[in-house]
């Protein structure tokens, strides 16, 4: 019997409890048990940590995705960085106000280009023997080689139809004044052989026929002004002050370069939008197109191109991002096929293919921007003929 208890308080652990304000008791717990609740308070403990540290682990990625989205959004939605910003040279004020297009080129710039073909640069450089002939008559009988003589040119377009498809302007009000080296008597003198002279008060204006006319007058023995039509003087609807200020502020995003353009879409003619009446989409797409800036940046032997498109929103601008990335794509599978390759001239199969893949396109905020560098391999033309005349 003295054994029995003996094993019984072996067996069980007798302890007091902990007195509780007007109470005792005595508790038997057995060492076991007491293991066992113990290892079950630390497993609920330990699911309970890891539950916790995963809700914390889920909330951390939701806030980092929430704030990395807002500094997305927060990027786009700020305005594209202009492209090479600057005043307007002193040029652009010559040229007559509420011009819907202007262009500016620093020929005396591209002429620093590291063994670059300048003509090629500038797209007179042809292929074509004739034109070639043509245009060294021209050179002998004036004097005058743009690729030596031309320092800069501003010009002001009123668009009222589509180029021609041998590049001719149409019937497009064109005014140009540029500034270079200039043998004046031998250009009147070869001006006067087809075309005549009519004078506006000091002034010599002469008028050249051709298609279209030209009519021009020497400003100073450096300077020279030039209009498409028989008279200097341009017939165009005046532009209004929100369009002249939303000019102005395109012209500053790009006037930093040596090569730029700026123009309001709103003045293309309406048979521009004829090819996208068949795609009611693109249609939209193309008439959410409100401004367009272009600058050129010669860089050694190439020329780094900037096309921006404005959009009347960000949506439209994202829209347009994908197509033109879905068509240079396509544009670089279609090239690669031999069949599509023998329908070009080697200069346009080499030109397509570098832009299909070397453009960039990006958007931000209202406006698209296409980014090219281009070089003299790029246009496929021999080395230019036009510099090496005299």
């Amino acid at each position: 019997m003295k054994n029995s208890n003996r094993r019984d308080q072996q067996a069980y652990k007798i302890r007091r409890a902990r007195r509780a304000p007007g109470c005792c008791a005595i508790f038997p717990i057995r060492r076991g048990h007491i293991t066992l609740n113990r290892e079950s308070e630390n497993r609920r403990a330990v699911t309970g940590s890891s539950k916790k540290s995963a809700w914390f682990v889920v909330a951390a990625v939701i806030l980092a995705a929430a704030a990395a989205g807002a500094v997305y959004l927060h990027h786009l939605r700020r305005p594209l960085p202009p492209a090479s910003a600057g005043p307007p040279p002193d040029i652009m004020s010559e040229l007559p106000p509420g011009a819907p297009v202007v262009a500016y080129i620093d020929v005396a710039a591209l002429r620093k280009l590291q063994d670059s073909p300048l003509a090629a640069m500038l797209g007179l450089a042809g292929t074509n023997p004739q034109e070639d002939r043509e245009y060294q008559a021209f050179v002998r009988d004036t004097g005058f080689d743009y690729t030596r003589d031309l320092d800069v040119a501003a010009i002001a377009v009123w668009p009222s139809s589509l180029f021609t498809p041998d590049g001719g302007i149409g019937s497009n009000q064109v005014f140009a004044i540029a500034d270079g080296r200039f043998d004046q008597a031998k250009i009147e003198a070869y001006a006067l052989r087809t075309g005549k002279l009519t004078t506006h008060g000091t002034q010599a204006i002469y008028a050249v026929p051709g298609d279209p006319p030209i009519s021009f007058s020497f400003l100073s023995p450096t300077r020279i002004e030039m209009t498409t039509g028989e008279t200097l003087s341009i017939v165009a609807p005046a532009a209004s002050g929100a369009d002249s200020d939303a000019m102005r502020a395109r012209i500053k995003r790009v006037a930093g370069a040596p090569i730029f353009a700026a123009a309001r879409t709103d003045t293309l003619p309406k048979n521009f939008y004829d090819a996208f009446k068949n795609s009611p989409q693109l249609e939209t797409l193309a008439r959410s197109v409100k401004g367009l800036t272009l600058a050129g940046q010669p860089q050694g032997d190439r020329v780094d191109l900037a096309l921006d498109a404005e959009c009347d929103s960000l949506a439209h601008a994202g829209e347009i991002a994908t197509l033109l990335d879905t068509f240079r794509m396509f544009g670089t599978v279609a090239l690669s096929d031999p069949k599509t390759r023998r329908q070009m001239t080697r200069e346009q199969a080499a030109f397509l293919t570098a832009l299909a893949s070397q453009v960039k396109v990006r958007h931000q905020d209202h406006w698209v921007r296409l980014t090219l560098a281009v070089t003299p391999k790029m246009l496929g033309l021999p080395n230019p003929t036009h510099a090496d005349l005299r």
